[in-house]
C-alpha cells in the first residue's frame, strides 16, 4: 500500500483547503484558464454569466464560474516558473490526491489548463498586436534541474544546442505543449516556440541600470535555428507548464499578446485591447 503524503510535503490548511491556492477540490472546474496577474482574473470573468466562487491567497486569486453555460475556473499564478511550480504540483493535489487519506487517488485526472499572458516578439515578422499560441516552451531557468522527465531526441537537442549559442553553464529544457489543445484554440493564431525566462530584464536582454551579461540575447535567440525549430517569442512561464503539465499528466498550452516586439523596438499603444481580443478568442475557443 503507498504511505500517505507526510503532511510536511503536502500542507493542508485547517479548513481542509490546500496551502498556498487555499483551495478544495469541488472549488474548480475541469477547463481552467491562469493569468500571471490577479487583477486580470476579474477582466476574464466579467464576461462570465454567472461566478459563484472567489478566493484570494497571496498572488493566487480564483474564481470559478460559467461563460455561455460552461463550467470555467480562472486563476492568477504570479510571474516565474517558480510560483508555476507551486501553482501545477497543488492543483494537480486537488484532482489526482485524497486529501484527506493523503493518497494518491487511483484513478487520475487530466486538467486543461490555458494560460492567457502578454509577450514579447522576437522576430521581424511577428508584429507587436499579433495574438500567438506556443507550440513549444524553452525554459532559460533551471526548473528542471530538480525534475526528470521524458523528452523527445528533438527537445534534448534544442536545449543543448541553445547553451551553446547562449554559452551558459546549464542545458535550457523544451517541452512541446498540448497538440490537443493547440488544435482547438491555435486556429486564426501565430504558432511559435516561447521562450521562458527567469526575469524580466537582464534575462530577456534589458538594460537599465545593471548591463546583462549577455547582452545580445535577443539576436542569439532569434537567429537560433534547429531545422525548421526556430524561437518566436519571450515571456515568463510557459516552459515551466509545458514541463510539469507532462510530468503530471495535464493539457497545457500558452496563449499569448504580443505586446511588444523586440526587435523592431516596438510597444502597442493599448496592450489592454490586445489582452481583450485575446480573452475573448479564448472564452469562445475554450
Amino acid at each position: 500500500m503507498t504511505n500517505p503524503i507526510p503532511a510536511s510535503e503536502l500542507i493542508i490548511n485547517p479548513d481542509g483547503s490546500i496551502y498556498h491556492l487555499h483551495l478544495k477540490p469541488e472549488d474548480i472546474a475541469h477547463d481552467i484558464i491562469t493569468v500571471g496577474d490577479p487583477d486580470r482574473v476579474e477582466a476574464i470573468t466579467q464576461h462570465f454569466d454567472h461566478v459563484e466562487l472567489k478566493v484570494s491567497k497571496r498572488e493566487f486569486v480564483t474564481h470559478t464560474g460559467t461563460y455561455k453555460g460552461k463550467r470555467l475556473t480562472v486563476m492568477s499564478t504570479g510571474m516565474g516558473t517558480d510560483n508555476i511550480e507551486i501553482f501545477m504540483t497543488e492543483l494537480d493535489a486537488l484532482v489526482n490526491v485524497d486529501l484527506k487519506t493523503r493518497l494518491p487517488k487511483e484513478e487520475h485526472t487530466s486538467l486543461n489548463i490555458v494560460r492567457v499572458g502578454t509577450s514579447g516578439s522576437m522576430q521581424q515578422d511577428i508584429p507587436a498586436g499579433a495574438l500567438l499560441a506556443s507550440a513549444y516552451g524553452v525554459g532559460l531557468d533551471t526548473l528542471m534541474t530538480f525534475y526528470t522527465a521524458e523528452q523527445s531526441n528533438e527537445e534534448v537537442a534544442v536545449g543543448e544546442g541553445l547553451q551553446k549559442a547562449l554559452d551558459i553553464p546549464f542545458a535550457p529544457y523544451c517541452f512541446e505543449g498540448s497538440k490537443t489543445l493547440l488544435t482547438k484554440l491555435g486556429t486564426g493564431l501565430v504558432i511559435g516556440n516561447t521562450a521562458t525566462c527567469p526575469g524580466f530584464f537582464g534575462p530577456q536582454g534589458r538594460q537599465v541600470r545593471l548591463k546583462p551579461a549577455i547582452p545580445d540575447i535577443i539576436e542569439r535567440l532569434s537567429g537560433f535555428k534547429l531545422g525548421d525549430f526556430q524561437l518566436t517569442n519571450f515571456e515568463m512561464e510557459t516552459a515551466g507548464y509545458y514541463a510539469l503539465g507532462r510530468m503530471l499528466g495535464h493539457e497545457t498550452l500558452s496563449l499569448n499578446a504580443i505586446v511588444a516586439n523586440r526587435v523592431a523596438h516596438q510597444f502597442v499603444d493599448n496592450p489592454a485591447e490586445v489582452v481583450d481580443r485575446l480573452i475573448k478568442h479564448t472564452l469562445e475557443n475554450i
